[in-house]
């Protein structure tokens, strides 16, 4: 096989040549149709100069150990990976430049010498197999079960075509490799028949998700994602401070009991979420969560996620004196207005105090009439009020 020894001992594949334009000095452009010619030229050099600032000594080191070992840009384009995505373009730039440019090829030979000896032997441990050492490892029939030791025998006896880098463990992982994907002369692809037990939706997706996806962050773009990203939060903030102001306003302007004058005397209370209202129209009501086989009158569900609520939660009651007391009789803990209610206990609700369970948030709202009257009708009795 054909190796260029390296950049510089005569390997300039006609292909590759830049065809280089000459433009004299002393003629000036003179119509407005040379000008954009030359602001594009220019354009194009300061680009080429962006794009050779990106490669960096181990990708430099990488590309000359590829075309040293398969003589082939696509190849090596498409089997070495570089410190970052380049294009198959911008691989052959760099080689043209690498190669017919003195000044960025000295400087990259002593980019390359000043490399740590254990960088430079990561990048020759990955060097690609040449089609010479390919042969002499199909050697091995896929009958076989070489041992290391008739590696490491191959090894010795045909050191000048291996690189020399290349170690026992190196051909007997490559060769099984070759032997797994049908690539040694005595193998025959299998035609098979379609898959009795095809791979479900979900096994397929699990495959994808487990698949290490090694793409190079763009840092700019990281950057501006994330200044975007305060910027939504700071909106959003600030909608919120001006939502709690605006019901502020409208409260002061419709009074205390707007809330409560759109219910009827058929209703004690009102329980209001963000989603929907329960309306409290017996002297005692059940709240929770909804099961197949058992029923509450506030069913929590409607509201939001309600999964961790227990099914019977906790009642409410309304008391001969007019007040309103809510007990906890489930696991989680209910808090009026800030204060918690813990399982079994109890305590009174007053007027547009603030109910949390498990992440909702209901006010309870008083209809004033009604209970007013319930007040003035107990004041007749004797019984005494529940504390």
């Amino acid at each position: 096989m054909d190796r260029p020894p390296n950049p510089d001992m005569g390997f300039r594949p006609k292909s590759l040549i830049p065809t280089p334009i000459l433009v004299p000095k002393d003629e000036a452009p003179k119509t407005q149709e040379a000008h954009k010619i030359l602001f594009a030229k220019n354009t194009k050099k300061s680009c080429v100069s962006v794009m050779m600032s990106r490669w960096k000594p181990i990708d430099d080191l990488a590309l000359m150990i590829g075309i040293e070992q398969t003589n082939d840009l696509r190849t090596v384009h498409s089997a070495t990976k570089f410190s970052c995505n380049f294009t198959l373009r911008e691989v052959q730039q760099r080689w043209c430049a690498l190669m017919y440019a003195p000044s960025q090829s000295r400087l990259a030979r002593e980019a390359i010498e000043n490399l740590h000896p254990e960088t430079v032997e990561s990048v020759h441990k990955k060097a690609i197999f040449s089609e010479g050492e390919e042969a002499l490892l199909a050697t091995f029939k896929c009958t076989e079960s070489p041992e290391l030791e008739q590696f490491q025998e191959l090894l010795d006896k045909n050191g000048c075509t291996f690189w020399r880098s290349r170690t026992a463990k190196d051909l007997q992982e490559y060769w099984l490799l070759m032997k797994k994907y049908f690539l040694l002369p005595d193998q025959v692809i299998p035609l098979d028949g379609p898959d009795p037990h095809p791979p479900s939706f979900s096994d397929v997706e699990e495959d994808i998700c487990d698949v290490d996806l090694d793409q190079p962050l763009d840092e700019a773009l990281e950057k501006e994602l994330e200044l975007q990203n305060r910027r939504n939060k700071r909106s959003v903030r600030l909608l919120e401070n001006e939502m709690s102001r605006l019901c502020v306003l409208v409260d002061s302007s419709l009074g205390p009991n707007a809330a409560t004058q759109e219910l009827d005397s058929d209703t004690l209370a009102c329980l209001c979420g963000q989603q929907v209202r329960y309306l409290m129209q017996h002297q005692e009501i059940t709240f929770g969560r909804d099961a197949d086989e058992f029923s509450v009158d506030v069913d929590l569900s409607l509201e939001g996620h309600a999964a961790k609520i227990s099914r019977h939660q906790g009642t409410i009651k309304l008391q001969s004196n007019g007040d309103f007391v809510i007990s906890n009789e489930g696991k989680r803990t209910i808090f009026v207005g800030g204060k918690p209610v813990l399982q079994g206990h109890r305590t009174r609700l007053a007027h547009n105090n603030l109910v949390e369970i498990c992440g909702l948030r209901l006010n309870f709202l008083v209809n004033s009439n009604v209970v007013n009257a319930i007040r003035l009708e107990a004041s007749f009795h004797t019984e005494q009020p529940l504390k």
